[in-house]
């Protein structure tokens, strides 16, 4: 690689590790295995660096190497650490004290599949459009609004039934 590819690498990844990393952890609910999605996803992006449209589909590529890496490690057998947590032994709300409600949400989302999961992050966190999302993932757009529609009532429910109690 060019020393001038090199610096614009540099730059891109630390303007988008930081996102990279968030986007994994709303995927796998673990800051560890998201550092290490993150830096794996920037490895698969620094390989084909001289190959990718830098003024449109890097943001795209780098969302979809990150989800890709988080979905591997998933099929993993010794990465598989899902929670056994039924859903009402989810953490709930103390009365007593102030509660992010970050943390919730990020426990509900680790009970619904891990492909709603990747719908509802990237449309709903990483605000990428239904096009974009399809693109990540490799799905058509149709696929892209019924997970993103399942995801989001599963995800209700699992935080109603949370507020409920």
């Amino acid at each position: 690689m060019r020393r001038r590819d090199e610096a614009d690498f540099t730059e891109f990844a630390a303007a988008a590790i930081g996102r990279l990393r968030r986007t994994a952890y709303l995927m796998c609910g673990d800051w560890h295995r998201a550092e290490d999605a993150a830096q794996d996803a920037l490895v698969r992006i620094y390989r084909r660096w001289d190959k990718l449209n830098r003024q449109h589909g890097l943001n795209t590529y780098a969302h979809k190497a990150v989800v890709s890496v988080v979905l591997d490690q998933s099929k993993r057998p010794w990465r598989r650490e899902h929670s056994t947590a039924e859903p009402d032994e989810l953490p709930r709300p103390d009365p007593a004290m102030t509660i992010d409600d970050r943390h919730l949400v990020i426990a509900a989302l680790e009970g619904i599949p891990p492909g709603q999961r990747a719908c509802v992050v990237l449309r709903h966190y990483a605000d990428l459009s239904i096009e974009e999302t399809a693109q990540v993932l490799g799905i058509t757009t149709g696929t892209v609004k019924s997970q993103t529609s399942k995801g989001l009532v599963q995800l209700r429910a699992l935080l109603g039934e949370r507020a409920a109690s």
